[in-house]
């Protein structure tokens, strides 16, 4: 509920916000909450710099925003795209577990690439939330992690690594696992590889790709351009990227996915031509997701430990939202958890000729 204000000296007060003190104090806008009802935990410099800006911006806090702010529970924003994407279904599941076992409330929020991701940022902020998680894409969506930085909101991502100095990470060794994989398949006997790659605008999908052609290098073995097909690591992208690989001339004998969902929409473009999986042609994936058994044959892929990985990242974003609180400064966090190769029925090797 709004009220109508009289008078210019009013309307600026409405204008500052806790970030803007935040920001002229160089503290998190948490940091000034604690300074704002008077809570121990604040080092006396900080909370003297808190009280300057504060002063500086004549900032007057509501009673709801003093409410608000002085929850002991820390309330976590998970913004998500593309819901369909089965890495985020099982990264909800498992940051939603986490999270039962804590003092800590998630609130999940759909929002659309670009500006819209940073208008979102800016009113869970404004809404009291501690700090965020932000998974695949948004995990290297640039404006959005610089935001977070630059307003010293504690943030982890999940999928990712990067060079932000306040942003931690949780993911796997990607190029690693699609080397491991690579060789995995070379090993049965496959010379004709083809790769789909992922979504252009995600990191992973470029050292996934790296790994490939490292452990296809090692092997002494030629990649065609051709054999590199762009994907969106969504189902129907690796429907359409199989399509195009088996349409060459020399179609190969397998096929990597950069994902599952890329890998069933692969097996499933297969089965349209009559074409047997793994009899005639071996597909496998990455991530070892639900839909990696769902379908026939079950598919070989790399597992990432998904559910880990979200509870991983609560951790990391918890010790530095509490560090955050306390007035104290904090650095990212970097967790590589460990990849596994998961066999299943979806290879075998080439068909003799």
């Amino acid at each position: 509920m709004s009220t109508k204000k009289s008078g210019a000296g009013r309307r600026q007060h409405a204008k500052v916000t806790v970030n803007d003190v935040a920001r002229l104090a160089g503290v998190s806008p948490m940091t000034v909450s604690r300074v704002i009802n008077n809570e121990d935990n604040v080092r006396q410099a900080t909370r003297e710099a808190v009280q300057k800006a504060i002063k500086k911006l004549d900032y007057r806090p509501n009673k709801a925003a003093r409410s608000l702010a002085s929850a002991n529970p820390i309330t976590i924003g998970l913004i998500y795209i593309n819901p369909n994407n089965t890495f985020l279904s099982a990264m909800m599941r498992g940051l939603l577990d986490r999270a039962r076992h804590s003092d800590t409330h998630v609130i999940i929020e759909e929002s659309r690439e670009g500006p819209a991701t940073l208008r979102t940022i800016k009113d869970m902020t404004n809404g009291g939330v501690d700090g965020f998680i932000l998974g695949p894409p948004l995990c290297d969506f640039d404006s959005a992690l610089e935001m977070l930085q630059k307003e010293r909101i504690p943030a982890v991502t999940i999928g990712s690594k990067h060079d932000f100095e306040l942003i931690s990470s949780v993911c796997v060794d990607d190029q690693k696992a699609a080397h491991d994989m690579t060789q995995f398949v070379i090993s049965l006997g496959h010379e004709r590889i083809a790769f789909m790659i992922g979504n252009p605008d995600q990191s992973a999908s470029w050292l996934r790709l790296a790994g490939f052609r490292a452990a296809m290098a090692e092997a002494g073995l030629e990649v065609d351009d051709e054999l590199e097909v762009q994907g969106r690591f969504t189902y129907r992208s690796g429907t359409e990227a199989t399509e195009q690989i088996l349409d060459l001339e020399a179609p190969p004998t397998a096929i990597i996915a950069s994902n599952d969902d890329m890998a069933a929409g692969a097996v499933a473009a297969a089965h349209h031509r009559n074409i047997d999986v793994p009899g005639m042609l071996t597909i496998v994936g990455f991530d070892d997701t639900m839909l990696a058994t769902a379908i026939e044959p079950t598919i070989t892929t790399i597992r990432q430990p998904i559910a880990e990985m979200a509870s991983t990242a609560i951790e990391l974003l918890e010790k530095n939202i509490l560090s955050a609180r306390s007035g104290y400064d904090y650095k990212a966090l970097t967790e590589i958890l460990d990849h596994e190769l998961i066999l299943r029925d979806s290879h075998a090797p080439p068909p003799e000729k």
